[in-house]
């Protein structure tokens, strides 16, 4: 299966034109829309949220990943295979932690290139094709590839990134931390508000921000049946300090 990734958002025809070639040239694989809402022209930040949602792709699968604002310039478009999964986008660090936190990782520069590549839909024109390509026959010719290079952009990264990255539509808001590397009597100081540790929703005071580690393993600061984006006044960007974490 292929799944899609990327900022382009549900409005306009930048996903249906994806569906439209993934559809001529894999017609009989299928297509699951990750999300579209990724953290929009950040590839720092939708680095953090696409290696958390990784972990439920099935060996074998392909994710097409953009969120390129370098597109049409000279950062190179590139393939990972990580853990047995492959992995099609622009090499601007957006594939970085996925390519840091898999078992084994081999990350290549796509050569190839479609007749018709546009300056600003690589999406479409690049990722998309080799995305078929590699699902349909499980791997690429070897002229479509180059060895990258052996530093890219995000290597230099943290492994967990002290920031809110995402905030979902209730107002919940993900963080680029691990929940797994914060202690639950950790506080955390976002904004100036103190926000302390809740197993769930329902541990947590009606009316009180609490965090928690969400499904897909990361620090979420949320808050009983309301918004704590806008009970706090913040979002993507807003940075997170930690006080009591091993």
């Amino acid at each position: 299966m292929i799944f899609l990734f990327t900022d382009f958002g549900r409005e306009g025809p930048y996903v249906g034109q994806m569906h439209a070639v993934l559809a001529r040239q894999a017609p009989h694989v299928p297509v699951i829309d990750l999300m579209h809402d990724a953290p929009a022209h950040d590839p720092r930040a939708a680095a953090y949220l696409l290696a958390a949602l990784a972990a439920e792709f099935p060996v074998g699968s392909v994710c097409c990943a953009v969120v390129d604002p370098g597109v049409g310039t000279a950062r190179p478009p590139v393939v990972l295979d990580a853990g047995g999964r492959w992995y099609v986008g622009p090499g601007n660090g957006l594939l970085a932690l996925v390519s840091r936190f898999a078992a084994t990782s081999r990350t290549h520069l796509i050569r190839w290139a479609p007749q018709r590549l546009s300056a600003s839909f690589h999406g479409r024109d690049l990722f998309a094709p080799v995305a078929a390509r590699l699902d349909v026959e499980g791997t690429l010719p070897r002229d479509w590839l180059a060895t990258a290079p052996e530093s890219l952009p995000g290597d230099d990264w943290p492994d967990d990134l002290a920031e809110i990255i995402y905030a979902d539509r209730f107002g919940n808001l993900m963080s680029g931390l691990r929940a797994a590397e914060i202690e639950s009597t950790a506080t955390l100081s976002v904004a100036g508000h103190s926000v302390g540790h809740a197993h769930t929703f329902g541990d947590a005071p009606p009316g009180t921000a609490f965090w928690y580690g969400n499904s897909s393993g990361l620090v979420e600061i949320a808050m009983p049946n309301a918004s704590a984006a806008a009970a706090l006044g913040v979002g993507p960007g807003t940075k997170i300090a930690i006080a009591g974490s091993r």
